[in-house]
């Protein structure tokens, strides 16, 4: 069975840091695309970050960049995401997903994987 497992939230103060991580079993994703969603409470779900098959490419919503960080560890199967400078604004369930396609990630109509989430909560 093919999971991504997400870990790591919980609730920090603006201005901390936090570190997700998304481990994936049932088979090995080094050659697939992944990448990071939210959804904040009432709102539509949304791209975060994306990282290619290698963690030689990145690219990050506006509202996340130079404040978020994605990486990959293929040996271990896992995807993480950096999180430093967190606002309020970033409170939500945070989803990882993986695609065999890393073009135009953040606006695939559909995803191979996703995972079930981790809620960030960030206190004013």
């Amino acid at each position: 069975q093919v999971q991504l497992v997400e870990s790591g939230g919980g609730l920090v103060q603006a201005g901390g840091s936090l570190r997700l991580s998304c481990a994936a079993s049932g088979r090995t994703f080094s050659g697939d695309a992944m990448g990071w969603f939210r959804q904040a409470p009432g709102k539509e779900r949304e791209f975060v970050a994306a990282i290619n098959w290698s963690g030689g490419s990145t690219y990050f919503a506006d509202s996340v960049k130079g404040r978020f960080t994605i990486s990959r560890d293929n040996a271990k199967n896992t995807v993480y995401l950096q999180m430093n400078s967190l606002k309020p604004e970033d409170t939500a369930v945070y989803y990882c997903n993986a695609d065999k396609f890393y073009s135009d990630y953040a606006n695939r109509p559909r995803y191979d994987y996703w995972g079930q989430g981790t809620q960030v909560t960030v206190s004013s």
